[in-house]
């Protein structure tokens, strides 16, 4: 049986892995489900139809499964929908989706969403994801893996940040972040490559380079959007971590931030 303290409140049809832990007065709704090794701190409230996969540790007061803050929602039946090994430190709250947003929220795995952030209705957060203290995510936001979000930012709705995207303490983001990019400001705007951040995500000295000469083309010389595409489809063209840049950039709908 799952170790729940005798304070906390853990309703009927709750599905608790036998190692879960759950600490003094947390409340774990009926719709709950809760995988192998995962702990919930004291304090804790987990509500709706909310499933948290293996190993993940949620501190003390923080929310999640909490309906969405959007006047449109009226009590659907959406989901929040959480992977592995995740860290949710305290006071973070991740919502329940919405039926014009698909339904559910997505969290992967390995993610660290330290204090007072928030990720809202609908938001898909890829792997190894980084929000720093009152980061906020509005609803919809589309965040790929490793992108890292430092404290206060927050981002507009319908907004995607591309995978190992850096985003600055204090920017407002109001339009999509290419991957591989460095954003800070009010309204956030590019300021280089996150090349640390690539080197510690095991690129090598020529994907760098590769995607150096992609930020070159496209954002610092005077080729028009669609010009500097085609010369990176023509010039850098089956190098997976440039196709994916120019992907990005050909189906952002908010436009990209430059």
């Amino acid at each position: 049986m799952a170790q729940v303290h005798p304070t906390a409140v853990v309703y009927p049809g709750a599905r608790l892995h036998d190692t879960v832990e759950v600490g003094p007065f947390s409340v774990i709704g009926p719709h709950v489900v809760i995988g192998a090794g995962s702990r919930i701190g004291p304090h804790v409230v987990i509500e709706g139809r909310t499933t948290l996969g293996e190993r993940n540790h949620l501190f003390q007061f923080c929310s999640v499964g909490a309906a969405p803050q959007d006047l449109k929602y009226a009590g659907e039946d959406t989901e929040l929908i959480i992977g592995d090994d995740n860290q949710i430190r305290e006071f973070v709250t991740v919502n329940l989706g919405t039926v014009s947003g698909g339904g559910a929220t997505r969290l992967g795995h390995r993610n660290l969403l330290l204090a007072n952030s928030h990720i809202a209705h609908d938001c898909e957060v890829g792997n190894e994801v980084l929000l720093a203290n009152g980061a906020a995510l509005a609803g919809h936001v589309v965040v790929e893996d490793a992108v890292k979000i430092s404290g206060l930012v927050a981002v507009h709705q319908f907004t995607r940040l591309g995978r190992y995207a850096f985003i600055s303490g204090g920017s407002m983001v109001t339009m999509d972040v290419p991957p591989y990019c460095t954003v800070q400001g009010d309204r956030a705007t590019l300021v280089g490559l996150n090349t640390v951040g690539l080197e510690r995500g095991g690129f090598t000295e020529e994907q760098i380079g590769r995607v150096k000469e992609a930020y070159r083309i496209l954002f610092r010389s005077k080729l028009s959007l669609q010009d500097a595409l085609a010369q990176l489809r023509g010039e850098l063209s089956s190098h997976p971590e440039v196709d994916h840049l120019v992907r990005f950039v050909e189906t952002s709908k908010r436009g990209v931030t430059r």
